[in-house]
């Protein structure tokens, strides 16, 4: 899978854009705030619907225009295909694929499949879990059309919970109307909590090895799911559970407040671990999840590296460039210093300068 060009039109501080990138690395170097990122967010874009920054479509549209355009190629098991993304200021964007307008952005999911890796990251480890949740929700959206199905009915089914909750504030004859959504929340909950488990057990069986090469063999990484309540008991936690919800206006029972905690041992690193092994548990976290993607698809995402390498001390480096040799990835940069003393190729320079691109070199090969 790659990306083979992709156009902007008055998409953040691009005015008109058009790259082709090289199917191995592409690195795109400027001072701070000249737009590598927003390169790298309508990519990401074109692959969720959604920005990264978790920024609104508004918020994506250059200053002072009404709407904006991503174009994006791509190659997918050696077919070609055109991602079309049409942001409006006042409306729902419009999404196409293949000149084919789709009535559901969620339909886009997994048409192609990107691992995004900033210092923003470490907020996996650091924050609170709605930064975890939101980890696992997207992966498994890119991966599974059917947990992107039952996360998508279960977060439907919510909102309607907590309106009606309030409503009954209001008029106590709607009680028994809870039953019924108690029913649906349990059936798409008990689904989701199955898949997080999954989900988690094989990203274990990627991340033990990778955390212990990357920490010279000293230490054992291993996450650990922690659902808000056990599949068997949600029914029963609910009901038990009702008149809080009542009170608070909210449902406070279910995977939308499940966790998962990383542990050295059995030391939790989010609350005892240096910002070294929060740094280091984060990378394995990201290389982890390209095996995964790997496994799950058949084939390779696309890599997208936010000024990552600067975070990272020299053998971290050189580890993360040597992992990703056969992906495709972009990265950004304040400068080239970083692959100075790697033996690393890079295929393909661009010079970010406010919101124009220079392609300034084709090849770079190692002597």
């Amino acid at each position: 899978m790659i990306i083979k060009s992709l156009e902007l039109c008055d998409y953040r501080n691009y005015k008109d854009l058009h790259m082709h990138f090289h199917e191995g690395t592409n690195v795109l170097y400027g001072d701070n705030a000249q737009g590598k990122t927003n390169v790298l967010e309508s990519i990401y874009v074109c692959a969720t619907t959604k920005s990264h920054r978790g920024s609104k479509d508004r918020e994506l549209i250059r200053f002072s225009k009404d709407e904006a355009h991503i174009r994006m190629f791509v190659e997918k098991y050696g077919i070609d295909h055109k991602i079309d993304i049409h942001l409006k200021k006042n409306k729902s964007k419009g999404v196409a694929i293949d000149g084919i307008p789709i009535k559901k952005s969620s339909e886009l999911m997994g048409m192609i499949n990107v691992v995004f890796f900033s210092p923003e990251d470490l907020a996996i480890i650091k924050n609170g879990p709605s930064e975890r949740r939101h980890f696992i929700d997207m992966e498994l959206c890119q991966l599974n059309k059917v947990y992107l199905h039952d996360a998508a009915n279960y977060n439907r089914i919510i909102s309607q919970r907590n309106n009606l909750l309030k409503q009954v504030h209001y008029d106590e004859s709607l009680k028994d109307l809870i039953d019924v959504w108690d029913e649906q929340l349990v059936h798409y909950g008990i689904r989701i909590i199955q898949e997080r488990e999954r989900f988690i057990s094989r990203l274990n069986e990627l991340i033990i090895p990778i955390h212990q090469k990357l920490s010279g063999r000293k230490e054992n990484l291993k996450i650990v799911y922690e659902p808000n309540v056990v599949g068997e008991e949600f029914a029963e936690q609910l009901l038990r559970r009702r008149h809080h919800d009542l009170k608070s206006k909210s449902t406070t029972v279910g995977p939308h407040r499940d966790d998962m905690g990383f542990y050295i041992d059995d030391m939790n690193v989010r609350q005892y671990g240096s910002q070294g092994q929060q740094r280091t548990a984060a990378l394995s976290l990201k290389l982890a999840e390209i095996d995964l993607v790997k496994q799950f698809i058949k084939d390779t995402p696309i890599l997208l590296l936010d000024d990552v390498l600067s975070e990272l001390d020299s053998f971290r480096q050189n580890y993360l460039l040597e992992s990703i040799r056969e992906i495709q990835t972009v990265i950004t940069c304040t400068g080239l210093d970083e692959f100075i003393n790697s033996q690393f190729n890079i295929d393909r320079i661009f010079k970010v300068n406010n919101g124009s691109i220079e392609n300034q070199q084709q090849e770079v090969k190692d002597e």
